[in-house]
Order: structure tokens, then C-alpha cells, then sequence
């Protein structure tokens, strides 16, 4: 027996797909894109939850709520402080945007 499943491109967002606001979803996808960054820095460096912790200066259940994906707790800049705890610099870089209204974006490299 098969079932029909309905197929839905992607936005590129997955906030705005689930139905926040543009603003939230990008705010959100930001914060989600930093939080990651930190989690790659802490795997790559086999740390645990409570040595990530201590190098970052936060509990280790706020480490276990970014790997998580909670990250209410977290604001943009709260990150950036982490990512610099870590020792990696932070660029931020404002260019005219395509359309009517510009957007936010994490650029790794």
C-alpha cells in the first residue's frame, strides 16, 4: 500500500518554514548557524560538556542546550563571546542587498 506524501520546497530557512516571522526566522537561523560552529569546535577538539564549559566559562548544561538546539538562552552576542573564547575571530561585513530588505547570514570559513 502506498501513500501519497506531499512534498514542500524549502524556503531555505527552516524557522520560516516551521511559520515564524521573517525577522524571528532569521534571528533564529543565525543563532542556529553560531551555536554549530561552536558544537564543530568542540568535537573537533574531543572536548566533554563540562571541559567545553570551563573553557567558555558557562555550565556544562548550557553546553548540553546548544548541542541540543536550545538556544534561548543564548543571544547573538553571547555567542560571539563563546566563538572568541574559543579563539576565533568574528567578521561582520554589511553589503547592499538584492532585494527590498537585507538579511542576515553566518559565513564559516
Amino acid at each position: 500500500m502506498s501513500e501519497d506524501v506531499k512534498v514542500e520546497q524549502s524556503s531555505g530557512n527552516v524557522f520560516k518554514d516551521l511559520g515564524f516571522s521573517d525577522a524571528e526566522a532569521e534571528r533564529a537561523l543565525v543563532k542556529a548557524d553560531l551555536a554549530l560552529e561552536i558544537h564543530k569546535i568542540i568535537e573537533a577538539q574531543k572536548l566533554t560538556q563540562a571541559k567545553a564549559g570551563k573553557i567558555l566559562g558557562v555550565d556544562p548544561s548550557d553546553i548540553s542546550r546548544l548541542k541540543g538546539g536550545d538556544f534561548s538562552r543564548f543571544s547573538v552576542e553571547r555567542l560571539f563571546t563563546l566563538l572568541n573564547r574559543f579563539n576565533r575571530n568574528i567578521e561582520i561585513r554589511i553589503t547592499p542587498a538584492e532585494g527590498r530588505e537585507g538579511h542576515q547570514r553566518v559565513v564559516a570559513v
